[in-house]
């Protein structure tokens, strides 16, 4: 690949090659020339750039060690013509790559040094690129990075500060890189052949050309920087193209006395540009000049000469104050008015600004100022001043003489209280203070300040409000304190208040002034009682939602204006009439309560849209829709109807008299008569979904605005093709498919299966994705996540390709959940590379795998997101929130972080207007705003785990966690869930991008898949540990590869069932002892059951089912008697055996057993029972056999005598001999061709034995009996005789 170039000896040097030349360079810092190759979509260096195993072992000596990636300037790079011919050509540097091996310690000088190069530059997000100064540490910058990100590890920092695709986010280049189209917007320059004035009565000649600003300037050659220059100003002249000479414009400037230059260029790429950019100035009405966002350190120099700006933005670069072209000097603008440098990070306040005295308008914000110098009063004519994102505490007094000032923002700073200069700008109306630390709302000092008309707190730390007196306060019109932390807000006092917003705060009582009120907004808060006094006869829009109120306050009723109510996410129990009878009233949101009942209207009412959903309404008045007395209709005007979530059968046949009805939302209720709505004129959409419909009356023709139409849900409604052609004409009809036949042989037992939905709703591109892999990770797990993009589609799918991929690679070299799910989305934040620059993306990803921490558990599900994707987990039919939402009004935490670090959050609660996430992977440039570092949270799956929801923002903004398990917990299909929670989403008003996930889970014993079902075979050393036993699972249906044995039909003939077990059940066996029985076979052993490290047995319930058709010994079913106690379906029996209480008939006559050791023995003593291998004879399996004698305690109760005994077709039990071996504990392989054997493939209530309730305690009382019975004592070691052992080769 290249050559080291080593350094001096030192404690920075790795070992040298041998290869190496024995060249120095200063520092002793060791740089790696190579020529790499880069990715052209990415801009990335692929995995040839990667240094080799020296370096490597050089870096891992020490973890404060480490390379940076030094650039070359781009290829693009051009630098710009100067006065000589030979400079015109452009120049690009080598893209050759140096590998600096260094230490955090290494500062850019030491790096310089060894490059033989005047400074470094660092780039972040392909965006800005900023000198460094000499002090500052390259790697020590690059690990601060990869820290804030969300990488701890120090190993894992160092590793990825090597790999090279983090040259996406951040780079270091040793010559500043600029794109030809950026400089062609800050300065033109060339020699060309120019001829001035209109007629051709001048000569061409050739001179120097520079197009900057808003002037042209044209100078000699030689004498271009003491010479003439001749300067023409362009903003409202007119450029032309002169036909008469090939490539050649003609510029002109404007007024009576205009000047016109001839230049012509030579090749027509260089004409096109030109022609560009000076085309752009001269549609100009106002001098202005945009130089944002190129990364300068000084203004060029000949834009000096353009004396007419008036209007000079710089924002987003990193202007320097001493410098031939620093802000120090942009007072030599004499006409200069508006000035923007915000994002500049200037520090200091620059002092030779206040000498500009022109400037009205002036943008210091996100600038790192803490204070303010007082000669910023001599800006005698500045009306607007920015100040938002500093660390401001206080304003100094001599801003006061600034009484032209009609506009000061200092939001998101840290002020305390309100300025005390805001008393002597009387020019101003408003106070914007929004993100700063106020604590106390003090209307004392807003009374002082009559001026004042608007007031922006907006997140701010407010808890309490101090009245001084109770003096009235007739100027403040206008009041925003959202997400504050206020409990109880009386502000009766502000008497001309017009409109107030008070969301998102912990407020109780809210007490307000009516006499101007026009608007209230004050949702989000925990409101009981809200007063104002007197009626607000003004009041036209009311939003008193997701609060606590039991009643809609009497005042609302009163007012005689209002047209939008919403009250939405309450406790009402009543709607007043006299809301019904509003003559203004034109939106009613009532949703999400416990009405009951609605009042019968008397008079025609305005009402356009009534939202009725989520309430207990039974019926509707009959005359809801019926006339008034004045001969019209009670809800003549109604556009939209929501009647979903209730419990309605019907829908009055009145509803026929609204004409101008064009929604009915009435889903999930129990209607079975569809209403009469297709005769309506302006019908269009129509939601009947999630009903008891049974037919459908349908007019001769339906009517032609009618779009869509949905009828999934109704289990019992049958359409006749007749009606499914007239419903053909409809854009969108939805219906119940038919099911498609399936047979058992095609039925799977899984531990998980999943089904996806995604619609788009009424946006023309789906911005969501979904991954799904029910076999991951060599399929003992499964992956599933969901990306949504907002408005991008690109993120959500490269998210979808790789980071299952990257999950994959994270688990193989940690196996700490935290650690690999966090490490998983930072390097697919990485992996998006440039596409993930400026885009961003929410993202949830759930992994289930075997739980090796909790033994009691079988598997683990850990759910990682950022963003606003969340997963909901449904644990006995509750539902469990795994995931956190990223989001600036749901996380205050978020929020505050996002505070301090000084972003601008706007009105709509985004992060600088882009997003409402703080956490997403992607749009890096919001950096450390935005962060890829995510919310884990894992939990153990246990039983009650009936399923897991993945959905996205949209769904879960229309849908609460309770609904959206009850909606799908008693849907077989996952897939047809998925549907019905994306089709609920939209009938709530969703028309946004939706996507839902929905993964039905299996987890218990029933879902098996080891040879061993759960039993482990005895070893030389004793047998498996004992465990606590879980309650019996449910049986789910057994996979055709797994180790539960298949049910067999009863028609199966003897040869099916010695195929289907396989050869290993033959009579032949070896006679061989304990030690030679057991051959060295791996088992396979499901994630269920590990294989055991101990020698103890394990105790657990066993479960088998047997075939009605012929019974194990060959004799008829009707030979025995039904027994007592006993409940079964006569075809089929399930029988759970206790294997500890499981005995033979004869025990006292068996040989004495082998005791192979004695600490399990004497465990088991403990327990009540040990146990021993009994022989295998061509007829018996080896039955686990109790060593106590007391053998027949348990038998004399009919409830537990189904324990030694087989229920066979007729309901008769068939008792345990010797010789007759039928019931065969679970866990054991069939040992002959005949016989069926077969675990059950879903249990029913029917199909198992069951204790009575009358014998419960009896069976108990005889359990606690059997194990405090005296134990046989053990025999001598010489009386044993040791019996010949033999054991299943297949186990």
């Amino acid at each position: 690949m290249g050559e080291v170039e080593p350094g001096p000896a030192g404690p920075l040097e790795p070992p040298e090659p041998p290869e190496a030349p024995a060249s120095r360079r200063p520092g002793g810092i060791r740089v790696l020339k190579r020529n790499m190759k880069r990715n052209g979509s990415r801009n990335c260096l692929n995995r040839r750039s990667r240094f080799g195993s020296r370096e490597r072992d050089w870096l891992r000596e020490d973890v404060k060690r480490g390379c940076v990636y030094l650039y070359g300037a781009d290829t693009t790079t051009a630098t710009t013509t100067t006065t000589t011919s030979s400079s015109s050509s452009s120049s690009s540097s080598s893209s050759d790559l140096h590998l600096v091996l260094c230490t955090v310690e290494t500062p850019a000088s030491e790096i310089c040094a060894g490059e033989g190069r005047e400074s470094l530059y660092l780039q972040l997000h392909g965006d800005l690129v900023r000198r460094l100064e000499p002090t500052e540490r390259p790697l020590q910058i690059v690990y601060d990075y990869l820290s804030r990100l969300g990488f701890d590890d120090p190993v894992r920092i160092q590793e990825e500060a090597t790999n090279p695709d983090l040259g996406c986010m951040i780079r270091f280049y040793g010559e500043k890189p600029c794109h030809m189209d950026h400089l062609d917007r800050i300065l033109l320059s060339g020699i060309y052949n120019v001829r001035k004035g209109k007629t051709q009565l001048h000569k061409w000649a050739e001179r120097l050309v520079v197009l900057c600003g808003t002037c042209l300037i044209v100078s000699s050659v030689k004498d271009c920087q003491t010479g003439k220059m001749h300067i023409l100003p362009l903003v409202g002249g007119k450029i032309e193209e002169v036909k008469r000479r090939q490539y050649s414009l003609a510029f002109s400037s404007a007024g009576a006395q205009a000047q016109t230059y001839h230049i012509s260029f030579e090749t027509l790429a260089e004409y096109q540009r030109w022609q560009r950019q000076a085309s752009k100035v001269v549609s100009q009405r106002i001098s202005t000049v945009d130089l944002s966002c190129y990364s300068l350190e000084e203004v060029p120099e000949h834009l000096f000469y353009s004396q007419d700006i008036t209007y000079l933005n710089l924002r987003h670069n990193f202007m320097q104050l001493e410098r031939p072209g620093g802000l120090d000097t942009l007072y030599k603008f004499s006409q200069l008015k508006g000035l923007n440098l915000s994002h500049n990070k200037l520090g200091l306040f620059p002092i030779l600004l206040c000498e500009i005295s022109t400037l009205t308008e002036l943008n210091l914000s996100c600038n790192g100022f803490h204070d303010l110098p007082s000669q910023i009063g001599n800006l005698l004519n500045l009306q607007t001043l920015c100040l938002d994102g500093n660390f401001l505490t206080t304003l100094p007094e001599e801003l006061g003489n600034l009484q032209q000032l009609s506009s000061l923002g200092i939001s998101f700073n840290n002020f305390s209280q309100i300025p005390e200069v805001y008393e002597k700008l009387t020019m101003l109306d408003r106070v914007v203070m929004a993100g700063n630390c106020l604590e106390v709302l003090n209307l004392g000092v807003l009374n002082r300040m009559n001026h004042i008309k608007h007031v922006d707190l907006r997140m701010n730390h407010l808890k309490t409000m101090v009245i001084e007196n109770l003096e009235g306060n007739k100027h403040i019109t206008h009041v925003d304190l959202r997400d504050n932390r206020l409990t109880d807000l009386d502000l009766s006092s502000l008497c001309s208040l017009e409109q107030l917003h008070c969301g998102r705060n912990q407020l109780r009582e809210l007490t307000l002034s009516g006499f101007s009120l026009r608007t209230l907004y004050a949702s989000s808060n925990r409101l009981t009682a809200v007063n104002v006094y007197p009626i607000p006869s003004l009041l036209t829009s009311l939003d008193l939602s997701r609060n606590l109120l039991e009643c809609v306050p009497d005042w609302a009723c009163e007012a005689k204006k209002i047209e939008v109510l919403d009250v939405s996410y309450n406790l009402l129990t009543e709607v007043p009439v006299r809301i019904l009878s509003s003559l203004s009233l034109r939106k009613l949101m009532l949703g999400h309560n416990h009405v009951q009942n609605l009042p019968t209207l008397v008079e025609h009412i305005p009402l356009e849209v009534l939202d009725l959903q989520h309430n207990a309404l039974t019926r509707l008045p009959d005359t809801l829709f019926s006339k008034a007395l004045n001969k019209l209709n009670k809800l003549e005007q109604l556009e939209e109807l929501n009647l979903s979530g209730n419990k309605l059968k019907t829908i009055p046949t009145t509803i026929a008299n609204c004409k101008r009805l064009h929604t009915l939302v009435a889903h999930s209720n129990n209607i079975s008569i569809f209403p009469e709505i297709l005769q309506l004129p302006q019908i269009q959409f129509v939601d009947l979904s999630c009903n008891d419909l049974t037919e459908i009356l349908i007019p001769e023709a339906l009517p032609a605005t009618l779009q869509d139409l949905d009828l999934t849900g109704n289990t019992n409604l049958v359409l006749e093709h007749k009606t499914l052609d007239i419903f053909s004409h409809i854009t969108t009809l939805k219906i119940d498919q038919k099911p498609l036949p399936t047979t058992d042989s095609t039925v799977t037992s899984t531990f998980w299966s999943h089904g996806l939905a995604e619609m788009a709703g009424q946006r023309n591109k789906l911005c969501v994705s979904a991954l799904a892999m029910d076999s991951f990770a060599e399929g003992v797990g499964a992956v599933y996540g969901m990306f949504d993009g907002d408005r991008n589609e690109e993120l959500p799918r490269l998210l979808q390709c790789t980071m299952a991929d990257v999950l994959l690679e994270e688990v193989q070299q940690s196996t700490n959940d935290t650690v690999f799910m966090a490490n998983t989305f930072l390097v697919s934040h990485r992996k998006l590379g440039m596409a993930g620059q400026k885009l961003g993306s929410s993202a949830l990803l759930c992994y289930i795998r075997p739980d090796t921490a909790d033994p009691a558990s079988s598997f683990s599900l850990t759910v990682a997101n950022v963003g606003t994707c969340q997963a909901v987990l449904c644990r006995g039919g509750k539902p469990v929130p795994l995931s956190k939402v990223f989001s600036l009004e749901q996380d205050p935490e978020e929020a505050q972080r996002v505070k301090d670090q000084k972003a601008i959050i706007t009105e709509d609660n985004k992060v600088n207007g882009v997003t409402c996430c703080t956490r997403m992977l992607g749009c890096t440039y919001l950096y450390p705003w935005i962060l890829p570092k995510p919310h884990i949270s894992s939990t153990p799956l246990t039983i009650q785990d009936e399923l897991l929801i993945l959905g996205n923002k949209a769904l879960w903004e229309h849908l609460s966690y309770t609904e959206a398990v009850n909606a799908v917990r008693h849907v077989q299909d996952p897939l047809a869930a998925a549907k019905k929670l994306c089709t609920l989403a939209q009938s709530y008003g969703c028309q946004d991008n939706v996507g839902a996930m929905v993964v039905y889970l299996n987890i218990g014993e029933e879902g098996c898949t080891c040879e061993m079902n759960g039993l482990t075979l005895p070893s030389p050393v004793g047998f498996a540990s004992t465990t606590t036993i879980k309650d019996a699972p449910k049986p789910a249906t057994p996979s055709s590869s797994s180790g539960i044995a298949s049910e067999f039909s009863s028609e199966m003939s003897t040869s099916e069932v010695s195929s289907e077990v396989g050869s290993t059940a033959s009579d032949e066996h070896n006679a061989g002892g304990l030690d030679t029985a057991l051959l060295p076979r791996p088992e396979r052993r499901c994630s269920l059951h590990p294989t055991p490290t101990s020698g103890l047995f394990q105790r657990q319930p066993s479960c088998a089912t047997f075939s009605s058709n012929q019974s194990d010994n060959g004799l008829d079913s009707d030979d025995d008697q039904p027994v007592e106690g006993v409940i079964t379906n006569g075809s089929k029996v399930e029988v759970e055996v206790d294997i500890h209480c499981c005995r033979g008939r004869d025990l006292e006559n068996s040989p004495p057993l082998i005791e192979s050791s004695p600490t399990p023995c004497s465990e088991e003593h403990a327990r009540g029972s040990c146990f021993g291998i009994r022989r295998q004879n061509s007829v018996n399996s080896g039955i686990l056999l109790p060593m106590s004698k007391d053998r027949m305690e348990l038998q004399k109760s009919p409830s537990t005598s189904c324990l030694y005994g087989k229920k066979l077709s007729n309901g008769s039990i068939v008792p345990l001999e010797d010789s007759l071996n039928l019931i065969e504990v679970a866990t054991e392989v069939p040992k002959r061709k005949t016989g069926y054997f077969a675990a059950p493939t879903q249990m029913e209530p029917e199909d198992q034995f069951v204790v009575p309730h009358d014998l419960e305690e009896e069976v108990k009382e005889q359990m606690k009996q059997h194990q405090d019975s005296r134990l046989e004592p053990e025999p001598h070691e010489e009386d044993r005789t040791e019996l010949p052992e033999e054991f299943d080769t297949a186990l």
